[in-house]
């Protein structure tokens, strides 16, 4: 590819998008951003690595930019574009808004789709035999237990997909579909074989269209989902494929999910006995040759379950014998990632049981895809049997992993997974989460993607790209580039006012602090949004605050959607209106114009280290020597903040204030940097 036909291509697109938005102003940052897109797409940088970081502050246009400048060069090199999200606000702007917007515009011209999870989408299998009462080997939970309600909406459910007027998924029925119907219906990977034929499959009809389009807007959790899996099974394979991550500081985290296992010992061993007893149904589906094989993976059934009971009835001595002490929810966490000798040795033995199980489960499954060629005629009854097998290759995977993570030796460089027990009721279940998921990003996408952009307006923390390279296995010397462009908004014009405070957030006094504080702040104001660092906060000062007579809406008590849209109505009728909300309300809430002026914030959003694995990391960090709050407390919150302050200003036309409850700003001396890391607000200090 000539690399002037791609930038004679990139320039003509912009001028044919440019001159069809009325009233179009050109953004120098969106500009540039397009060009260095380019560059290292073109290889200008590393023609062995094209990887860009890039943070990009709100009102830049990123999306636009990113689609730009990446679809003509996938396009001139026969590779794929998949764009990646966090959020779900995200994903429906590409697919509703910027996609269709630049289409028209785009030369070589593009087709896009959006790629939902394989649980998104109904399994017919699963509808019909619901619909028929049908129940073979375990591998469709009964219908009975469905209320009248339930059992209206599951035939209407047939009813469209018989006469195709639905596709089949989840979020083209035009009323919500409940729960614990959709959990008996959806698609799942271990009851979806080869075998079995997709002509009709509402997922591999999906899963088709991906193959067709040029353009595939997906979720985090999809992509790494695939990825883990070794690519190429839900999207096309990492080679053919440019990455486009936004809201890419989410990545790690993501990635960390998908590497986790849990393995709860009591329900797993229930499956297996349930399903041993089943086995005896595969007998007459199988020929006289295949017998050998069911008989072995009924004797390493035999050798499974006793193992599971032995290490579960090891764990519950000892947590009766108190050699093991929960916590007050019922988690316990082992020290440094060590395990008792007894629970190393049980794992061995569950480890080498399990892959003979697995390996048992492969050959009956490979032995009842013959037979569904030879014998047409008992085909559903054989594609219940498969299905039910595949079910089981879940849980084996599970315990792999679960099992692998829990032995996996020390290394020097990285830190052990996290590892711990959680005990609720007559449950015990072991989990496993890796700390570091650098190298497997490195493994799974970096060092395979054709290229990679990733974009967000919040990477750096503290004014540094570090702690986000490190959190997902990027240097600085390996041939990816950075970029940090501002937003063009004009900071000047907001006021960031820490007021003089009493008292800091860890006095006990703060709750009452926060009482007197937020209606002083609220008087005379037409949009306010107040943020919490916990919901026990939030949800006390809003009692008191109402027993005053204060009106507010407090998340949690309606949808987001229901409340954005009262408190939207409130503003458009010139009425004060004051949402309350935690974390999830920091990011990703666009209030622009006068649906937000006045942004309060309680507390620096300190993360306290509760959970095994932020207990984990810390511990990691204290062992290596290092500061774990200046490390892994300051980065983050220093991103949040951020975050939490964009919440303010979301247009070039935007005003308001931004109130922050917390002295430490000012009383402590990393105050400092968490100030100097913020955008260039008017500031108003005690």
């Amino acid at each position: 590819m000539a690399r002037a036909d791609y930038r004679t291509l990139v320039r003509d697109n912009y001028r044919r998008l440019s001159q069809s938005i009325q009233g179009f102003t050109p953004r120098r940052e969106q500009n540039y951003l397009v060009a260095e897109i380019g560059k290292v797409l073109l290889g200008h940088y590393d023609s062995a690595r094209r990887i860009l970081v890039a943070e990009a502050g709100t009102g830049i246009g990123k999306s636009l930019a990113y689609l730009q400048a990446a679809i003509p060069w996938a396009r001139l090199n026969q590779k794929k574009v998949v764009v990646s999200t966090a959020t779900l606000a995200l994903q429906e702007q590409l697919f509703a808004k910027d996609l269709p917007l630049f289409q028209p515009h785009c030369q070589p011209g593009f087709t896009f789709t959006l790629a939902k999870g394989r649980a998104r989408y109904c399994c017919v299998r699963r509808l019909e035999a619901q619909i028929q009462g049908e129940n073979q080997f375990g591998l469709f939970e009964a219908a009975a237990g469905l209320t009248p309600a339930q059992q209206r909406q599951l035939a209407g459910l047939w009813q469209a997909w018989c006469d195709k007027s639905w596709p089949g998924d989840r979020d083209s029925w035009p009323e919500p579909i409940d729960d614990g119907l959709w959990q008996q219906l959806q698609a799942e990977r271990h009851s979806c074989q080869p075998q079995l034929g997709h002509r009709h499959c509402p997922f591999h009809l999906a899963r088709a269209e991906i193959d067709k389009s040029d353009v595939v807007v997906v979720n985090h959790a999809l992509l790494l989902a695939d990825l883990a899996m070794g690519g190429g099974v839900l999207l096309p394979e990492p080679e053919q494929c440019l990455y486009i991550l936004d809201e890419a500081h989410h990545i790690a985290a993501v990635a960390r999910e998908q590497g986790s296992a849990r393995l709860p010992l009591g329900l797993h061993r229930r499956a297996l006995e349930q399903f041993n007893k089943q086995l005896g149904g595969v007998h007459d589906l199988l020929g006289e040759e295949d017998q050998p094989r069911l008989v072995r993976l009924q004797q390493a059934l035999q050798q499974l379950i006793p193992a599971l009971n032995q290490l579960y009835r090891q764990l519950s001595g000892a947590l009766s014998r108190q050699e093991l002490t929960p916590d007050e929810q019922g988690c316990l966490r082992f020290a440094a990632g060590e395990l008792p000798g007894f629970l190393l040795d049980a794992l061995v033995s569950l480890k080498e049981d399990n892959k003979v199980f697995a390996r048992g489960l492969e050959r009956v499954q490979a032995s009842l895809g013959e037979q569904l060629k030879r014998q047409p005629a008992r085909a559903g009854t054989i594609e219940a049997a498969l299905a039910a097998l595949s079910q089981q290759q879940l849980r084996a995977e599970q315990t792999r992993d679960l099992c692998e993570l829990m032995l996996r030796a020390g290394h020097p460089k990285q830190p052990l997974p996290a590892r711990w027990l959680e005990q609720e009721s007559q449950e015990l279940t072991l989990c496993a989460t890796p700390l570091a998921v650098g190298h497997l990003l490195e493994q799974w996408c970096w060092s395979r993607a054709a290229a990679a952009i990733l974009v967000s307006a919040t990477l750096t923390a503290l004014n540094d790209f570090g702690y986000f390279r490190r959190a997902v296995g990027l240097r600085a010397d390996d041939g990816s580039r950075y970029l940090r462009l501002d937003s063009p908004f004009d900071y000047q014009s907001a006021r960031l006012i820490i007021p003089r405070l009493d008292c800091e957030p860890t006095d006990a006094r703060f709750d009452q602090l926060l009482c007197e504080q937020i209606p002083a702040w609220l008087e005379g104001q037409g949009a306010s949004l107040v943020l919490f660092s916990s919901y026990r906060q939030m949800q006390a000062v809003a009692e008191a605050l109402r027993a005053r007579g204060l009106s507010l809406l407090v998340q949690g008590e309606a949808s987001r959607q229901a409340l954005l849209q009262l408190h939207k109505q409130r503003c458009d009728g010139n009425q004060p209106s004051v949402l309350f909300g935690t974390g999830s309300f920091a990011e990703g809430l666009d209030l622009p114009g006068h649906y937000l002026t006045n942004l309060i914030i309680t507390k620096l959003p300190f993360a306290v280290p509760t959970s095994p694995v932020e207990e984990a990391m810390a511990e990691w960090v204290s062992l290596c020597g290092g500061n774990p709050f200046m490390q892994l407390a300051m980065p983050e919150a220093s991103r949040k903040l951020i975050q939490a302050c964009g919440r303010l200003l979301r247009t070039e036309t935007d005003h308001g204030r931004i109130v922050l409850l917390d002295k430490r700003l000012v009383s402590r001396r990393y105050g400092a940097a968490l100030l100097d890391a913020l955008p260039p607000f008017s500031r108003e200090l005690p």
